[in-house]
């Protein structure tokens, strides 16, 4: 479908908890609208927006989708996104992409976590928010109920605009209350309205609730407004053309928050919440000015005009190992045009467009342009990524991107088969840029493959995309902890490396000193000779051998630090004498020194900021203390407590999974390095017993 007026445009991004029947509820609004002739369904792995392997199979979300219904000519773009928490970062790539959420709430379950993180994100980025009731034909579902918990946990300003006709599985379809109109729907019909009458010709219970509920709402709808609000009181009511048009511009300037509900999994509702979307929700057009830059940092204000200034930005890839990259974009400005070229602002680049698309999932046909306000993709950017922005080459813009979460975890991965290091690093890759909140390395010491995710899950969702996609399994295992080696006290060593074998010999002599150095020192090496005890050209190879030596490690096999070393005295031999006998010579001196300073482990403390709500505080603080965590602080920050504190890694590496676990995914944290200390005895203990089995194996 070809838009050519941002007026007739809408964009919804369609969030909230998982299991809310967001993907169904977008494949009955597609069936609705005509664009499938059947009712996809999420069981039968058919839905046009939940078009990957992992989510057929696991019957979820994973990454946000995008389609669109013709209706009453207008092109409603929606854009399906997850409601698992691990995936709140594409929710929030799909909120930047749009000009109002839709956010689904469980008629049912009501309002739950990710119901409260979405509602945040769309405020935070001034969306309005259309709520709307799921399942309202499951059982135990509660209309009145709902709409109570959703007025406590966001304000009195969410308002119903429809009500339903019947409950559980009597719901039979919705009454408009601003229309006036009552929708009654054929069960597993095709979703448009089976029959619409007056809501005067309604029961009396019925068109009494209906009727009340409409005054509450045209006197919210005049109390946005001082013009309104004096005809209000002048006439006791509003005309429906005022009425009408005040709710409009209350809902854009969140001042109101609609409610509607359906039963999308029957059918039941869909055209109306349609009809909703066209009549509350604002276009392109009407939206406050997108979030923009100049090269230079200055702020730029940005509105829905096709013949403004271009810029569209790329809120979604697509990899795919046989048809390549899809860019998802919404332009903003401007009008992007098919076979044009467009200037990537961060690569500073030019970029050649192939052929534009309208997307319904991952299938896409050809349109000629996208006019500002308009969502497509386009495939085979060679240098464009996620959060890119493309523009004019004369005049560049940087358009307002999410901030991505650092990940929570990390895992090793090691191929099962020879030969598939460097196929992961490429599928690895490919995955990055599809999501964006996966990250992956190698780790400098310990040379293993990290992954690094929200949790467990996302980690072995990413790893079973690697072998569907890329034919390339890999094994997950927990990273190695970085522990230190140092010394408490001073010691002196001696080292004598001498061997005849017949011919010219190996003869080296040193004496060394070592003693405890500031944390964070790591390794000083002092030569102290006098004289020719030792010849000037071995005693680099001395330090070089004792280098050596405590990268290796003496208790367990990780890199002493913080000690200085002083060379004191020596021998040598005039033949026998080499730069590798007096580099064996400073590792056996060492190894003595270092069995007499009391060697200990250090291990490395995390700085740790959980944000959580008051009801689990006792409950994470408990935790943290099994955990060896010494709580620095707490503060309360808008609605959450965050607490501070200092947990040794080695503790942390399953705290994603177990938190989320003890606050039903309520709670979130971030950790970063901040400093070694010493390893408590029996934790030691442990530790250096492991080690010393593992180089047992590995020597049989």
């Amino acid at each position: 479908m070809q838009a050519d007026s941002p007026e007739k445009l809408r964009n919804v991004a369609v969030a909230g908890h998982n299991d809310t029947g967001k993907t169904t509820l977008v494949s009955a609004l597609l069936y609705a609208g005509g664009v499938t002739n059947r009712l996809l369904r999420v069981e039968d792995g058919n839905t046009l927006t939940d078009f990957d392997h992992e989510e057929t199979e696991r019957r979820i979300s994973i990454g946000l989708a995008t389609c669109f219904v013709p209706w009453q000519q207008h092109k409603i773009n929606l854009i399906d996104c997850p409601g698992y928490h691990i995936f709140l970062g594409e929710t929030q790539a799909g909120l930047r992409a749009a000009d109002a959420a839709l956010l689904a709430v469980s008629g049912v379950s009501g309002v739950e976590v990710n119901t409260e993180k979405v509602w945040t994100c769309a405020a935070e980025m001034g969306l309005p928010v259309m709520l709307h009731l799921t399942k309202m034909d499951r059982e135990r579902a509660d209309f009145e109920r709902a709409v109570g918990a959703l007025q406590q946990a966001f304000g009195r300003t969410v308002l119903p605009v429809q009500l339903p006709i019947g409950s559980e599985q009597a719901f039979a379809g919705v009454v408009d209350l601003v229309r006036q109109k009552a929708y009654r729907f054929n069960r597993d019909g095709n979703g448009k309205a089976a029959a619409v009458t007056d809501l005067a010709d309604e029961p009396a219970p019925l068109r009494e609730a209906a009727e009340q509920a409409r005054s509450r709402l045209v006197e919210a709808v005049a109390e946005t407004d001082d013009r309104l609000m004096e005809v209000y009181f002048e006439q006791g009511s509003l005309a429906q053309e005022d009425f009408e048009a005040g709710l409009r511009r209350a809902v854009a300037r969140r001042q109101i928050f609609p409610l509607t509900a359906s039963a999308g999994a029957h059918g039941l509702g869909p055209s109306a919440l349609l009809d909703a979307v066209v009549a509350y929700l604002p276009s392109p057009a009407d939206r406050t000015p997108f979030p923009a830059t100049n090269l230079g940092g200055e702020t730029v204000e940005l509105t829905g005009d096709p013949a403004g200034p271009l810029a569209a930005l790329v809120f979604k890839t697509l990899s795919d190992p046989f048809t390549g990259k899809i860019s998802i974009l919404r332009v903003v400005s401007g009008t992007l045009h098919s076979d044009s070229t467009v200037y990537n602002c961060r690569t500073e680049e030019n970029e050649r467009l192939g052929n534009l698309l309208a997307l319904q999932g991952k299938t896409g046909s050809a349109v000629p342009r996208l006019v500002a306000g308009d969502i497509g993709g386009v495939a085979k950017l060679k240098a464009t990524a996620t959060g890119d922005t493309l523009a004019s080459r004369e005049r560049p813009l940087r358009l307002g991107w999410i901030e991505i979460a650092e990940p929570a975890m990390a895992f090793a991965v090691e191929p099962k088969a020879k030969g598939d290091e460097e196929k992961i690093g490429e599928a690895l890759a490919r995955l990055m840029e599809e999501d964006l909140s996966l990250r992956a390395g190698r780790d400098a010491e310990s040379h293993e493959h990290l992954l690094y995710g929200a949790s467990q899950q996302h980690i072995e969702i990413a790893v079973a995309k690697l072998r569907h996609r890329y034919h390339v399994d890999v094994i997950l295992h927990p990273p190695k902890v970085h522990y230190r080696e140092t010394i408490q006290r001073p010691a002196e060593g001696h080292g004598r490396h001498k061997k005849q074998t017949g011919g010219r010999g190996q003869f080296a002599d040193c004496k060394i000193a070592i003693e405890p150095l500031p944390r964070g020192e790591e390794f000083a090496f002092v030569d102290q000779i006098f004289g020719g005890a030792i010849p000037q050209n071995f005693r680099p190879a001395v330090e070089k051998g004792i280098q050596d030596a405590r990268r290796r490690g003496y208790l367990a096999g990780y890199p002493v630090v913080d000690f200085k070393v002083r060379l004191l005295d020596g021998q040598y031999h005039d033949v026998d004498s080499s730069e590798l006998a007096f580099k064996i010579a400073g590792s056996l001196a060492f190894k003595e020194a270092m069995a007499k300073a009391s060697p200990v482990l250090l291990e490395p403390v995390m700085k740790v900021e959980i944000s959580t709500s008051e009801d689990f505080m006792g409950e994470i603080m408990g935790d943290l203390s099994h955990r060896r965590g010494r709580p620095q602080g707490m503060e309360s920050k808008n609605t959450a407590q965050v607490i501070r504190a200092q947990v040794p890694m080695a503790e942390m590496l399953d705290y994603a999974r177990v938190l989320g676990a003890m606050t039903q995914g309520r709670s979130s944290f971030h950790m970063e390095f901040s400093h070694y200390e010493e390893v408590p005895r029996q934790v030691q203990e442990k530790i250096v017993a492991e080690a010393a089995k593992h180089r047992k194996e590995e020597q049989e």
